[in-house]
């Protein structure tokens, strides 16, 4: 008997990492809880035990893959039962992509649909639209009215009708071209049968609720094969044609030849760079429609597993566990959808997978940079005097495993300006429209490393003195580099320093790193003859770069904290006296 392994929770808003290692071999005996592989999420490197013990029977991934939670890892003979229940009864990605190849069963999968088993993806869904709402009897007269296009989306113009009088027409099967505000997309038909009477023309503005045609009789129950292949279909089942019609260029390009002529399926498959920005109405029953309205899901953008890219309830569920997975670092946009060009025309190149960390780091900027207006203020500190302090007291920190870098002496008393300036550690809330204040000083400072750059967070900096903070920063930075930071090490800053002072550079504007409305960027001090006291003299001077989210903080505050930080700087006891 084998059991399979497969990669559990890894923690909240954590659903796929990086496969480093691979822990263990084909033919190793196992016991449960032991480590068998290595895995780099967005924030941390962890290694992942098994649930189940045994032989190892097969081991189904290999270093430099993706994994998600849930994917099948390894299989062991003779096995303990120590996956979730949940997780067995979950089918493996081979198992539910095998039903697309044939056509469907509806007894089979309405009766799985009804005892809510776990049916292939899509159809089953499309199967209970059908079971659930019973086509119209002989004689019968139904009228199909526009649907909803989406949020916010009241009408279109026509393009194009699908259909004429007289055909029979089945559920789903694309009837209307409508070009919306948003986007050009095909509506299909929520109901089935004969077409009566047309009442609307290409050309006209429809409406959400406006009658679109009548329908009589209905078509009987045909087969799979009939109700996958409706009597008019203006695309070929090949991809050969020698041009593309305007039908087949609002559903994409992207349908397989030969993948079988499902009526909706080119509205959900693959699709050129710029057809996933589009929303367009996608095949789905009506009730798997109901359930992502009530869960506040535009169905036009949950990808569709089933066969010819049909929308399921599982589907639903899946977008929306991805959506909160991203829900803090939204939108792996980098500019607008454009084909990049192909590069090897012009010589040799190289492709190499973004590593998770680069790929968390390229989402969470580009969010940033889109949601925040922000502003850099830049000034200079003279740290002759504390540049002095620093070395006479270096060697104290070094005794208690730290190391006294003016990136310590920055945290305190930049958590010291905190307290005279609230609102630099704030945040906005712009749906309830408030401003939330942090009581909390808790500092991130970002650290380069190997795999990019990470930005532990020490804890209560008020709290603490320079010398602690010098050896909590020291060990935070190791942690970073030899990939040992959790998640929870990364969350919870107020505000956030950049230090490129050991690299070089006189400035720079670094981005805000949101929900935190500043950062504090420090470039290389150097030697600058200063005019004080009637003559120049050598002084130590800090390039000091603040970048500042405007909708909340004003160019006269950053100024005003700025200064602040760099007199502190310059003069260690204004701390005491006012921070």
């Amino acid at each position: 008997m084998s059991t399979e392994f497969r990669l559990p929770e890894l923690g909240e808003n954590v659903a796929k990492g990086d496969l480093v290692k691979v822990l263990v071999s084909v033919g190793d005996i196992i016991s449960k809880d032991q480590a068998v592989i290595e895995l780099e999420t967005e924030k941390a490197t962890l290694e992942v035990p098994s649930s189940v013990g045994g032989k190892v029977e097969s081991i189904l991934v290999k270093p430099g893959e993706q994994v998600k939670v849930g994917q099948v890892i390894l299989t062991v003979a003779d096995g303990a039962q120590g996956a979730a229940p949940a997780e067995e009864s979950r089918p493996s990605p081979a198992v539910a992509a095998e039903p697309s190849k044939e056509p469907p069963k509806s007894k089979t999968n309405g009766a799985e649909a009804a005892k809510g088993a776990s049916p292939p993806p899509g159809d089953s869904a499309g199967q209970e639209a059908r079971a659930s709402s019973a086509p119209p009897q002989a004689g019968e007269t139904m009228e199909f009215r526009l649907p909803e296009l989406g949020e916010n989306v009241e009408k279109g113009d026509l393009l194009k009708v699908l259909v004429s009088a007289g055909d029979v027409i089945t559920q789903e099967q694309p009837v209307l071209e409508l070009e919306t505000e948003k986007a050009t997309l095909e509506v299909p038909s929520s109901v089935s049968g004969r077409v009566k009477e047309i009442h609307v023309k290409a050309g006209e503005k429809v409406k959400v609720g406006q009658l679109i045609f009548t329908l009589e009789g209905a078509a009987s129950h045909e087969p799979a094969s009939a109700v996958s292949a409706p009597a008019k279909v203006e695309k070929p089942a090949s991809g050969a044609a020698p041009a593309a019609t305007p039908q087949q260029e609002t559903r994409g390009s992207g349908t397989e030849p030969g993948a079988g002529p499902i009526p909706a399926s080119p509205a959900a498959t693959t699709a050129p760079a710029a057809a996933p920005r589009e929303k367009r109405l996608v095949p789905a029953a009506p009730s798997v429609r109901r359930m992502a309205r009530e869960l506040g899901v535009d169905i036009a953008e949950v990808p569709g597993k089933g066969p010819g890219g049909r929308i399921s309830a599982e589907d639903v569920k899946a977008y929306i566990r991805d959506l909160n997975t991203k829900r803090r670092e939204p939108g792996f946009q980098i500019g607008v959808s454009v084909p990049m060009p192909d590069f090897s025309r012009w010589g040799a190149v190289e492709r190499e997978s973004m590593r998770a960390v680069r790929r968390a780091t390229a989402s969470h900027l580009s969010h940033a940079w889109v949601t925040v207006p922000r502003v850099t203020q830049h000034d200079r500190a003279d740290i002759t005097q504390i540049e002095k302090l620093r070395k006479q007291h270096s060697p104290k920190a070094e005794t208690q495993g730290g190391k006294l870098t003016v990136t310590a002496i920055a945290l305190k008393v930049v958590a010291a300006a905190l307290h005279k300036f609230p609102q630099f550690a704030a945040s906005i809330d712009p749906e309830r429209e408030e401003i939330i204040y942090k009581k909390y000083r808790h500092i991130g400072v970002a650290v380069d490393t190997d795999r990019g750059l990470l930005v532990p967070v020490i804890r209560d900096v008020d709290r603490k003195n320079i010398i602690d903070l010098s050896v909590e920063l020291a060990q935070m930075a190791e942690k970073a580099r030899n990939r040992k930071l959790v998640p929870e090490d990364m969350e919870g800053g107020v505000f956030s320093i950049s230090n490129l002072g050991g690299i070089g550079g006189t400035s720079f504007t670094p981005i805000v790193n949101w929900p935190e409305v500043a950062i504090l960027g420090m470039s290389r001090s150097s030697l600058e003859a200063v005019y004080v006291d009637g003559q120049f003299q050598p002084r130590l001077m800090l390039p000091l770069s603040l970048s500042y989210d405007h909708r909340l903080i004003d160019g006269a505050d950053a100024a005003r904290f700025l200064r602040w930080v760099a007199e502190a700087l310059e003069q260690p006891f204004l701390i005491p006296f006012e921070g």
